[in-house]
């Protein structure tokens, strides 16, 4: 298939630039929320929105009420939430845990997907238990307590969880922790007795939670799938987040790289614009390069998924790893390129930097996916 988009794709890419660039845009959205300290690092009125505009339910099958589109189509969205940085539970909510409830009962479909799907809900998902995502290794467990399950451990960086009606929480029903069998995915909902969340604040501003589950009682009815079985879920779920992950991330690259060429073309030194020297254009004209392969890579990888192909998961940590390097020479060139101004508060350009930083670690850093793409090419 070519890497572009088709004319519908081409239609929505363009719907969603105009309206990210209007309502989502740095100075209405970001600074305005962490400016004044909010709690949940984002605006629901904007999530709303995303609501009425029909991307929320863009992974919903129609049967369900939502579009019924592809990862393609999610990864337009998230280009645009990337290039304008716009703080959402997009990727937790429409990507991450709206794969996990295609896979659930319709009654755990009928409880969820219509609040998020109207914009009214926001989904997060606690997998990893340490400082890196490591999710071959879950100790969280769920064990059976009358007709349900009672949910006991930790964990960490639950992006968004505090804000959540509902978590999809990964924990262990059987076997070691290691196993790859024995899992079971579960929709814990916010107001579950015994659930407590610890708030960071991330580098990007965003805000996630240390979420620790002391004996929370769930009934049967929150399982996600099949008890036992909730490996190939985790890891449908896995590769729709690191895909999405990934498009954001080449928005954030193309945001910085934007932004970098604009100002190459204003600053003037020595009687000339910066852009005019051969030094600065050659290193613009290799990020433009990057840029374009990441955006190659990553469509790559959406096409896959959406095909249902064996290759899918390979190639989603290929674009990961990909997208990653990228983003941060972008973001360390626009930095370097506006010079000592780039340092500052003042522009945004360092918040291009601070939301790579936090994008890069969520769902596997570079090296973890490199070594991700090794092992499953056979090495």
């Amino acid at each position: 298939m070519p890497l572009y988009h088709d004319d519908d794709q081409a239609m929505l890419a363009e719907t969603a630039s105009q309206f990210m660039g209007e309502e989502g845009a740095i100075a209405k959205q970001l600074r305005h929320w962490r400016d004044r300290d909010c709690k949940d690092g984002f605006g629901h009125g904007l999530w709303e929105q995303f609501g009425e505009m029909g991307f929320t339910g863009i992974l919903v099958g129609e049967d369900d009420g939502g579009l019924g589109m592809g990862h393609v189509e999610a990864g337009i969205v998230l280009e645009e939430i990337g290039r304008n940085l716009t703080p959402s539970p997009f990727l937790t909510s429409s990507v991450l845990a709206a794969t996990a409830l295609n896979h659930g009962s319709d009654d755990v479909k009928g409880r969820y997907l219509p609040g998020l799907i109207e914009g009214k809900s926001v989904f997060a998902v606690a997998i990893d238990e340490g400082a890196k995502h490591r999710p071959e290794t879950i100790a969280c467990k769920a064990e059976r307590s009358g007709n349900g399950f009672k949910l006991t451990g930790k964990k960490d960086f639950v992006v968004h969880g505090a804000s959540a009606d509902m978590l999809v929480v990964a924990a262990r029903t059987s076997g070691s922790d290691s196993d790859e069998d024995g899992l079971t995915l579960f929709a814990v909902p916010k107001d579950a007795a015994n659930m407590s969340h610890d708030a960071v604040r991330l580098v990007d501003s965003s805000i996630a939670t240390h979420t620790s589950f002391d004996g929370v009682e769930l009934d049967g009815d929150a399982v996600i799938g099949e008890v036992d079985n909730g490996r190939s879920i985790l890891n449908a779920m896995l590769d729709a987040g690191r895909v999405g992950s990934a498009a954001e991330g080449v928005g954030v690259a193309r945001g910085a790289m934007d932004m970098t060429v604009d100002y190459l073309k204003q600053r003037k030194q020595f009687g000339k614009h910066i852009g005019e020297f051969q030094a600065l254009q050659h290193r613009a004209a290799h990020l433009y390069s990057e840029v374009e392969i990441a955006r190659a890579a990553v469509i790559k990888a959406q096409q896959l998924l959406d095909g249902g192909s064996e290759r899918a998961s390979l190639m989603a940590s290929v674009a990961k790893a990909k997208v990653a390097k990228t983003a941060g020479l972008a973001v360390r060139e626009g930095v370097q390129m506006h010079g000592g101004i780039g340092m500052t508060d003042e522009y945004d350009i360092g918040l291009y930097m601070k939301r790579d930083r936090a994008l890069q670690e969520f769902l596997g850093d570079a090296y973890y996916h490199a070594n991700r793409v090794a092992e499953l090419s056979g090495y």
